[in-house]
């Protein structure tokens, strides 16, 4: 991993020399990791677990004693700093030794009082906007990362496996995400994202949050989970039934599977990703349940759960091999309950390779 490591740090300083900045500092722990190999998890967003300083000389990981034996093991490629007083302390110290004049910096991950206290600290050099860089060269994976998902995608099925070995009438949504969770930490790093489990008339809550709620039979149960394993992120849902559904849930899964079908079928290099939310939200459409698709058709995974790019109406933006998407159309009727179908796979020049099993579909289809 270290090639991979310094490949990425030296696309990274050429930006710097074209921005003309002496450093940038690294607040996002997506970033971090995927630049460092740190992984650490930040406890909230004014508890960070550190912070990574690159000149375009020097690789610098700046954290507390309570992550030095972790940070020296995990990125060895960078020199580790201990702040006792705080991050801003110690930034403005080494922007006078390494005589840093301009910063870039995340702004999205930083806190308004965190930056304050820096600018401060540091005056009157500046921090500026450093933009969106990293962000785009973690949606194009290489292969070591593509597998890495594939493992972190086999492990959550085995999981799946096992969680919906227990549904049957009277369990809760929560003795499900238990057993998901439970799976998840033996074979995984953890949980890729809180796993949803939405049975009944709270499937019609895409994000619904697991409740004492009992299962029953012929009803939709949504059921959304991802592993996280080796730094890497992995996303699935399945929408399953004990027993028979009615006609009109049944028409319902129809529609969400074909609109699926179509959006893989549609998907390859060049297209944009608004199309291909189109082609999903066009079939849903035909039906006339296009109001009932309240989100994007999807977006990118990789060392976060959401990243880019995002399928969305609103993204402009071309797909380009190597980009690890979901394909997860929804319909979600109020009082009713809904339907969710998730796979998720890698953009290839000739299309888009699933990495999702095929199993776990039902056939309500004429």
């Amino acid at each position: 991993m270290k090639k991979v490591f310094s490949k990425r740090l030296s696309r990274l300083r050429r930006s710097l020399s074209a921005r003309d900045l002496d450093a940038v500092l690294i607040t996002c722990p997506e970033n971090r990791f995927y630049l460092s190999g740190f992984q650490a998890e930040d406890l909230s967003l004014s508890e960070s677990s550190g912070s990574l300083l690159i000149t375009r000389n020097e690789n610098l990981l700046l954290t507390d004693g309570r992550y030095k034996e972790q940070a020296q093991r995990e990125a060895p490629l960078f020199r580790t700093l201990l702040y006792k007083r705080g991050m801003p302390l110690l930034v403005a110290k080494l922007f006078r030794e390494l005589d840093i004049k301009r910063c870039g910096y995340e702004p999205g991950f930083i806190s308004c009082q965190t930056l304050k206290r820096l600018k401060e600290a540091v005056y009157p050099r500046t921090f500026t906007d450093f933009g969106d860089l990293l962000f785009r060269m973690r949606a194009q994976k290489d292969r070591p990362e593509t597998e890495r998902i594939k493992e972190a995608q086999k492990v959550a099925e085995e999981v799946f496996e096992d969680a919906i070995s227990i549904l049957r009438p009277g369990v809760t949504e929560k003795e499900i995400a238990f057993e998901i969770l439970k799976g998840l930490y033996l074979k995984a790093n953890g949980p890729s994202f809180p796993p949803i489990v939405a049975s009944g008339p709270n499937s019609a809550l895409p994000h619904a949050v697991p409740g004492k709620r009992r299962i029953r039979q012929g009803e939709p149960i949504i059921i959304d989970m991802g592993a996280r394993l080796d730094g890497y992120c992995s996303d699935m849902t399945r929408t399953m039934f004990i027993g028979e559904p009615d006609d009109f849930m049944k028409e319902i899964y129809s529609v969400v599977r074909k609109a699926q079908e179509a959006a893989q079928d549609f998907i390859r290099p060049g297209v944009r990703a608004r199309d291909a939310d189109r082609a999903a939200r066009d079939v849903i459409r035909r039906y006339g349940y296009e109001r009932y698709f309240c989100h994007g058709l999807g977006h990118g995974v990789g060392v976060a759960i959401h990243e880019a790019p995002a399928l969305s109406f609103r993204n402009r933006k071309h797909l380009k091999a190597g980009m690890v998407v979901t394909v997860e159309p929804g319909i979600y009727i109020p009082g009713r309950g809904g339907v969710r179908l998730e796979n998720m796979g890698i953009i290839r020049e000739d299309g888009i390779e699933i990495i999702t099993s095929k199993k776990w579909y039902h056939d309500f289809r004429p």
